[in-house]
Formats: structure tokens, C-alpha cells, sequence
């Protein structure tokens, strides 16, 4: 079958799609536009092509990686089968389902923290990273603004240890168990990132918040802090966490240029 084939069988797969995350667009707008404007952190919202590449970085952020991540995840569970004891195979298959997801939860989470932090750390991802960070008024819609690459990256440190321990195989049984960790992170992503002056008082020690996420897209301030999704703990652990009571001043990636003077004024207050 040639390629024109395929993608004309998987059309009506990919228009549901599609209209499913229209739908979704509209949840999203119809819940978040009246919060950034009622608990409005910043007055400044992007307008024009800003808004249009958000809603284009929208609908690839969430057709990519499906495309993309079946045989990798597909070629891990295999590896996982081959490699993960039967009898922890068979303790995994055996915990209740909220245990399971919680594990899953959890285990997701620690992948996602350090593949995040890790596309920040490495200079060739965070070239594809950067895309996420570049914009200078964060608002509810930059959860998705991504590179396909850098979504391939996170999601496979997130979901591959899933399917490396038996917590997500093929089949809709092991497909739910990622697509609940995926679905509970992308929902909770919107709110991290929306343009509001909420706080959640001592739950902001338990999830992360606005404030949290803020800080994580400060252009010049604390920057590389808090690279988890959901759980600042993690954050705490691995020495990345950073909470004050006032927000960032700025958003967005540093120019090249003021990074270059950064480093001479570095240089020659070390040579004084």
C-alpha cells in the first residue's frame, strides 16, 4: 500500500481526531478566557499570528506524538516482556487498578521531570525546547506550543518506564493506563500555564500552581527551576524547586546577545 493509501485509510481516524479536539478547544476557551480575564495576572494577551501559531502548535502538539511515539512505545513493551521478571510482572498485573494508576502516576512523573529537565540541560534539545519558552506573554494555550521533537523526548521518558515495568502495554487495557497520565498532565498543563493570580495556599506544596510554572518561563531571573508538571516535590528532591511570593517580571527565552554580555561581565569580575 503506498503512502497516499495509508494516509487516505487513516482519514476518517484523523478527521475524529480532529473534531474531538475541537471540541476540547472549545472547553478549554470556554473555561479559561473567563479566568484570565476575571483573575487576570497580567493585562497583555497575544493577538494575530501569536494566536494563530498557538492554535496551529494546538492541533501538531496533539496529532504528532500519536503518529510518532506507536512503534517506539510498541519496540519498549517488547523490550519490557523480555526483560522485566515474571514474577514482578506478575505483582505489577496484580495491584488493584487505583494502585496501578497511581504508580503510573507517579513513575511517569519522575520521567517527565527528568526529560524536561534534561531537554534545558543538553544543548541540541533544548534548541527544539526553546519553542515552548520563547513566547513572552504565557497564557493558557502555551501548554501546547512545542516542537514535535521535544514532545517525542518528553513523552518518551515519561511513558516509556510504563512499558518497560508493565504498567501500559499494547491493547486498550494497556493503552488507558498513558492515555489517564497523559490526559491528567495535559489538562493540569493548562492551568499551570494560564495567565492568572491564583494561589492555592499549602496545596501549592503538593501540586504545582501558576506561580510554580511561572517561574519555570522567567527569561533572566531563576531560571532552569522547576521542571515538574504536577508534583513540585520532585523539584524539591533534585534540588530545582523555587517558590517566592511574587511573580516573574519577564517570560521568554534570553537573547543570544545578552547572554554573550552576561558571560564577559562574568568573566571580567572574576579576573578583578
Amino acid at each position: 500500500m503506498s503512502l497516499l493509501q495509508t494516509l487516505l485509510a487513516r482519514l476518517p481516524e484523523l478527521m475524529t481526531e480532529v473534531l474531538r479536539l475541537c471540541a476540547w478547544l472549545v472547553l478549554l476557551t470556554v473555561l479559561f478566557v473567563p479566568l484570565e480575564r476575571w483573575f487576570s495576572l497580567r493585562r497583555e494577551r497575544p493577538r494575530g499570528r501569536a494566536m494563530l501559531a498557538d492554535l496551529g502548535f494546538y492541533f501538531l502538539s496533539s496529532l504528532a506524538p500519536a503518529l510518532l511515539l506507536s512503534l517506539p512505545l510498541a519496540l519498549v513493551a517488547e523490550l519490557g516482556r523480555h526483560l522485566l521478571p515474571q514474577s514482578a510482572a506478575q505483582a505489577v498485573a496484580g495491584l488493584p487498578p487505583a494502585a496501578r494508576l497511581l504508580l503510573a502516576f507517579v513513575i511517569g512523573e519522575i520521567g517527565f521531570y527528568w526529560g524536561h529537565r534534561l531537554s534545558h540541560e543538553i544543548p541540541w534539545l533544548w534548541r527544539f525546547h526553546a519553542v515552548h519558552h520563547r513566547p513572552e506573554h504565557v497564557y493558557f494555550l502555551v501548554n501546547t506550543r512545542a516542537h514535535p521533537v521535544d514532545l517525542v523526548v518528553t513523552r518518551l521518558f515519561g511513558l516509556a518506564p510504563l512499558y518497560l515495568l508493565g504498567l501500559a502495554g499494547p491493547g486498550v487495557a494497556g493503552s488507558a493506563t498513558p492515555v489517564a497520565v497523559i490526559l491528567l498532565g495535559t489538562l493540569w498543563g493548562f492551568f499551570i500555564h494560564s495567565n492568572v493570580r491564583i494561589r492555592l495556599g499549602l496545596l501549592e506544596w503538593v501540586v504545582a500552581t501558576p506561580l510554580f510554572h511561572h517561574w519555570h518561563h522567567s527569561r533572566v531571573e531563576h531560571i532552569n527551576r522547576n521542571y515538574a508538571s504536577t508534583l513540585p516535590v520532585l523539584d524539591r528532591v533534585f534540588g530545582t524547586f523555587y517558590l517566592p511570593g511574587e511573580w516573574p517580571a519577564e517570560y521568554g527565552v534570553k537573547p543570544a546577545d545578552a547572554a554573550s554580555a552576561a558571560e564577559v561581565a562574568d568573566v571580567a569580575a572574576a579576573r578583578r
